[in-house]
């Protein structure tokens, strides 16, 4: 279990999940757990930190989707707004611009309902604030 946290960040619930995948009975498993957690190959805090660099950065999610998935792997909302100011509000807006225009050009798709639809549908999936994606979507539908 050591290699299995040393090889990438992992939170509480992926190695509980991991350690019952293996059978083990309840008092091996909180022996384990205990023993990562004192030696610092958990740590939720940087665990957190790190999803958050890595899904921002490589993966282009907005901060609503990162919230979501760190929500369902129980991670507390404190470490939650820790994480999140991992990302620059300027780094946050760009990559939200360059993403957003990138999709609008790649539609095949006349202007029109359906076109802002699919643009809309998409940058929500990605985790965008609604208001970022609209004042976009304004801005686009005018040139």
């Amino acid at each position: 279990m050591e290699y299995y946290c040393a090889y990438q960040e992992r939170c509480y619930k992926e190695v509980e999940e991991k350690l019952y995948s293996f059978s083990v009975s309840q008092s091996e498993k909180d022996e384990i757990l205990t023993y990562l957690i004192e030696n610092n190959f958990i740590n939720e805090e940087r665990f957190a930190q790190s999803f958050v660099r890595g899904k921002h950065n490589y993966k282009f999610w907005g901060k609503n989707r990162i919230v979501n998935e760190l929500k369902f792997r129980n991670i507390s909302s404190r470490n939650i707004q820790t994480a999140l100011k991992e990302i620059p509000e300027a780094t946050y807006l760009h990559n939200f611009h360059t993403l957003a225009e990138k999709n609008w050009e790649t539609f095949a798709a006349p202007k029109g309902q359906k076109r802002n639809k699919k643009f809309v549908d998409f940058l929500l999936r990605k985790g965008y604030e609604t208001s970022l994606i609209y004042e976009k979507l304004n801005e686009l539908t005018k040139d």
